[in-house]
């Protein structure tokens, strides 16, 4: 059996799992830090690197012992080194090193863009169909790709200013509902009327494939506090959150949250039915031959309105739509060591001189 030890530390998840060549996930440990950064409605990248150096290494150690493996039974080690926050990247490239080489096993860098569009072949998921349309939509990425197969991807649109979790996160705290926003949206919109406020769908110009959630979380902040009024520190807001009552609270969130999948869903659109048009436009080719899957990841990608208007758009263009389990939406180890499995088979490896990056690589 092949076995791979994962490690992830992009952002504010430090995470472990062990996964073997079928893609069967014998763990996968996740220590999040919402308690962390709750009080400043975002992640700060200093105190993620320093909780990462805590966090770490138990979390390997339980990773293991939840598989029941020792480090003599691994057969790699895999690490997501791009892209993410740099402090919080170098702790996990620093420690997935030194494990391979006291091992004396591979080092696999993975891509963690690219782990989030594997991520729903885990467990008990399907072989994913190619050539596919692939959307990343988490805190730090709204993306859409081409992919010829797991390691080919074309991207064809990403976002121009906050990525969507960016967006629910901050138009959590323009509701007062706190962090992690994404979540906490999700769950008040199945009480509230999404038709109640008429927020605005960016989608740039008419071939686009880019996002843009900005201008939607200032018409947020304006229908919620009113327009400011004068202007720099003097500025003022006629009221705030706290001025609604919860129902309203609970129409806003459903209505913003209805808009942000409604770009999303005309992104899709638009890239399925790639044309010369667009070509002209974009510099973006047609599609050789027409995808056969759409394969979904991120962690946005556990919105539950999201999720259905994806399977539905899916089922509507008879595509086969290929969604990650619950437990492998946010970032985790497992997407990690499972994308690993597909380069390792490629005799993809790495050298101790495994860079660091803040970019994806797609």
């Amino acid at each position: 059996m092949t076995l791979i030890l994962g490690l992830e530390t992009s952002c504010d998840e430090t995470a472990a799992a062990v996964v073997d060549e079928q893609l069967s996930v014998h763990s996968n440990v996740v220590a999040t830090q919402f308690d962390l950064h709750e009080r400043y409605a975002g992640v700060v990248p200093e105190i993620a690197s320093r909780a990462h150096v805590e966090k770490l290494m138990p979390v390997v150690t339980e990773a293991l012992t939840q598989a029941g493996v020792g480090t003599h039974e691994l057969t790699a080690i895999a690490v997501g080194h791009r892209p993410g926050l740099v402090g919080s990247l170098i702790v996990g490239v620093a420690a997935a090193k030194a494990l391979a080489w006291s091992l004396n096993v591979p080092l696999i860098g993975v891509d963690h863009v690219e782990a989030h569009l594997s991520a729903a072949a885990l467990g008990d998921g399907p072989d994913l169909a190619y050539p596919a349309l692939g959307l990343v939509v988490s805190g730090g990425h709204t993306s859409l790709y081409r992919l010829t197969d797991a390691q080919t991807l074309e991207r064809l649109g990403s976002t121009m200013d906050d990525a969507i979790g960016e967006a629910f996160d901050k138009a959590a705290v323009i509701l007062g509902l706190g962090y992690p926003g994404g979540p906490r949206i999700d769950t008040l919109s199945k009480t509230g009327d999404a038709s109640r406020f008429n927020l605005p769908r960016p989608t740039l110009d008419q071939h686009s494939l880019d996002f843009s959630f900005s201008g939607l979380k200032t018409a947020l902040l304006y229908a919620v506090r009113g327009h400011p009024v004068g202007r720099g520190k003097s500025a003022s807001f006629q009221r705030d959150h706290v001025d609604h009552d919860a129902q309203t609270i609970a129409d806003f969130a459903a209505s913003f949250q209805a808009a942000a999948v409604d770009v999303v869903i005309e992104k899709l659109e638009r890239a399925l039915h790639l044309t010369a048009e667009t070509q002209d436009a974009h510099g973006l080719t047609p599609w050789e031959s027409p995808p056969q899957s759409l394969i979904f990841g991120g962690g946005v990608s556990a919105n539950t309105l999201l999720r259905e208007r994806v399977q539905a758009f899916a089922d509507e263009n008879a595509l086969a739509c290929h969604l990650p389990a619950m437990d492998y939406c946010i970032d985790n180890a497992a997407m990690i060591a499972g994308h690993a499995h597909r380069l390792l088979a490629n005799g993809e490896t790495h050298g101790l001189e495994l860079p660091v990056i803040a970019t994806t690589r797609a």
